[in-house]
Order: structure tokens, then sequence, then C-alpha cells
């Protein structure tokens, strides 16, 4: 195998490994006659990322004939597997500084995956990388077709909502309903936004109280693109890293960001949206599949409630003191645009009721003593743990070799 890539194709590539290196810690390159994959798998196996570069995206791209007969049968593609760190290491070069970059596996059983980069200065540089002897990495494919849902937004939409949740999040939950199926002149308190952002916190987690949860509910008309939904409430709940580092590939490519979903339990699907076009007419496209939470957050009795805390206490209950109005049955329950440091959801009427009436009777019992309905402002607070989104070091095998100007 042999390509060689400059300008923007090398800028893109380098964004491209990039954002893998940002999921998972091992590259694995699959080379067809027609185009060039590149698959990389986090350690959980919760994330997958996929790039595909067809070969009119590189300024040379030639494969063997007789290479791609050894490697398998015509279905399997010649392959080679390297760790991530090692390709950074190899791109750390400023692509400015790069007249052309060049890549070449001698045979399918070679044991390094020889670059080299030619600068503008007329400097090269000869990069030799270890090849692992098996994958763990393994294709996965799936037909975006086959999503019932779907959304896009801007990058820089989405970075804007992302600001609203604290930077240790480690996995959101999206709950979509149909906007259609809300009835006309009824207040559920979200004003017929469709679409809710939840941040997931492990209720099992001891700093659970701590933490702070929130919650949006997002207008699909103003915030999205575009937006598909029909039929009941759904809602997925998957890893921020990962979104995350799709976000930033997506922004610096300037292409929007589709996103497909079924329900909890499924796979969620990201790519890139190329404008209007369908991405026919690129010479490259990337997707990330993301596992989701098996439980759905919609169905209450899943949702452990913990007990009252201070701070349900100290502000008023946000839920309706009259009885819910008649909503459609395929609306999310979760209807509040909140955010505290306690609680998952807001109390219920009933409790509300039944708090307010405790409070009378102490207060009647002890006038003199007004000070036991107050709050306890003084109860010690756990800080939130900070997330460490780095990626585990792993020993590097490279040979660097460097050439002055001839």
């Amino acid at each position: 195998m042999e390509l060689s890539m400059s300008g923007g194709a090398l800028r893109t590539f380098s964004r491209c490994v990039t954002c893998l290196a940002r999921i998972g810690s091992d590259l694995v390159f699959q080379a067809y006659p027609d185009k060039l994959e590149l698959h990389t798998l986090n350690s959980s196996r919760s994330a997958f990322a996929s790039v595909s570069l067809t070969r009119d995206f590189f300024d040379h791209f030639h494969l063997p004939a007789d290479a791609y007969a050894d490697a398998a049968p015509s279905s399997t593609p010649l392959q080679c597997s390297v760790l991530l760190k090692s390709v950074l290491a190899v791109l750390r070069t400023p692509t400015s500084a790069i007249d052309r970059l060049n890549a070449s596996l001698p045979n399918p059983q070679a044991s390094k995956l020889e670059f080299v980069i030619h600068c503008v200065s007329g400097r090269k540089k000869t990069h030799r990388i270890s090849c692992s002897a098996e994958s763990d990495v393994q294709t996965l494919a799936l037909d975006r077709n086959g999503f019932p849902s779907r959304l896009a937004i801007r990058p820089r939409d989405l970075t804007r909502l992302l600001s609203n949740f604290q930077s240790s999040l480690q996995e959101l939950t999206v709950i979509a309903t149909e906007p259609a199926a809300r009835l006309p002149g009824v207040d559920d308190g979200t004003g017929g936004k469709a679409v809710e952002l939840l941040s997931y916190i492990d209720p099992t987690k001891d700093d659970y109280d701590s933490r702070l949860h929130t919650q949006l509910w997002i207008d699909p008309a103003e915030e999205f693109l575009e937006y598909e939904h029909a039929g009941d409430p759904v809602d997925v709940t998957f890893g921020v890293k990962e979104l995350k580092a799709f976000l930033t590939f997506c922004e610096g490519c300037e292409v929007d960001i589709l996103l497909f979903y079924q329900k909890a339990g499924e796979p969620v699907l990201l790519a890139p949206r190329f404008g209007f076009d369908d991405g026919s007419s690129s010479n490259f496209d990337v997707t990330l599949v993301l596992a989701t939470m098996l439980v759905s957050q919609l169905n209450d009795g899943s949702v452990p409630q913990q007990p009252p805390t201070s701070a349900h206490h100290a502000e008023e209950p946000r839920a309706a003191a009259a009885a819910p109005s008649p909503v459609p049955e395929n609306v999310s329950n979760h209807t509040r645009i909140w955010s505290e440091l306690s609680g998952l959801t807001p109390k219920s009427f009933e409790a509300n009721a039944e708090n307010r009436a405790q409070k009378e009777r102490n207060g009647r019992a002890n006038v003199l003593n007004d000070t036991s309905v107050l709050p306890n402002t003084n109860a010690p607070c756990k800080l939130p743990v900070t997330y460490n989104a780095n990626y585990i070091e792993q020993p590097v095998q490279m040979d660097h070799l460097e050439e002055p100007p001839g």
C-alpha cells in the first residue's frame, strides 16, 4: 500500500486522527482498492469510530493487486494496526510546514508502517511505526436509514447547549417527543419544546447529592436544522467524552452534525452533514457509534428515589399546585427546566402538600422557636469529582529518522 496527501486533505487527515485519538488507543488501517478506512474502539467497548477516505481524497493511492490477493479473500481488506499515540507523534509537525505526507506498507506481513514527511524547507522526516500482531478492533456497519429518529444541529449550537452542563459530566440523556402530539392550549410547563437534554449521574455514587443536575428543554424549530421523530417518547443515554471529540472534528471541518437514534439500549449513530448534500459527493466520511444505557430514564420506576435533603426544603416546590392538565400519552413526563444540587425529579404535589401541613403543625406547637422549620445551611457538601479525559499512556515503538535538506 502506498499513498500520498497534501494541502487540505492533509489537514482533514490530521483532524481525523486527532478525533480518533480522543476515543480509542489503537488505530486500524484497512485498505481497499477504492478507499482507505481507519477504525478505533475505546477501552470500555462503548464507542466505535470509523473514517472512510476515497481514492480521490489522496494525491496518490496505490494498492497492488498481488498484495491485496495475498492478504485474504476478496472481501477482506489489507489491514494493519498501530498505536494512535505513535501516529499523533508523526503529525506533530505543523501541517503548514509540510509539503506532502507519504505512507507505505510494503506487504501484509510487514512489521512496520512507514511515514515520510516532506517539509516545505526541504527536510525529510521518516517515521517507522511498529504494527501490532492482532487488532481488537472489528468493523461495525449500521444503516442510517434504519433509524426512525434523527436530528441535525450546527456544531456551535451544540457547543452552546453543552456549555450549560458541568465539564465533568460523563453521560448525557436525550429525550425526544413528537412536537405535533402536543395538545393546543395545554400548558405542561415546557412551552411546546419537544427535545430534552438531561445530565445523567449514577444514583449509586457516594457524591450523588453534591453533584449538579441540569435539565434543558429545546425547541427543535429554534435549535435544530432538521428534526424527525414520531410516536411515543424515547430516550438515549450515552457518553459525553466521545460526543465532544466528534463535535470538535465537525467544527474544524465546518460541517453540521447528524444524530440518528432509536430507543434506550440501541446504539446511536453520529455522522457529518455536508450542507444540503447527502454526502455522496464528498471524498471522506466519518461515523461514530455509541452504546446507550439499557434502562430508560422515562420509566419512573427505574430511577431510584433519594431521601429529601436541605436543598429540597430550601426552595419552592416546582410541581404544579393543581391537578395536572391532561396530556397525550406520548408526551414525556419530564417537563421541567431546572438545575439544582440534589434530587433527580421535582417533588409530587401530594408530597409538597404533606410537607407544608407538617410545617404548619410544627409552627403551632412551637411558636416561640420558629427556627425548627429552617433548612440546615451548614450541612457539609462534597465537591464533585473532577473528570479526567486523558487517555491511558501506552508504550510506543517507533523509529524516527530526519534527513537534512538536500
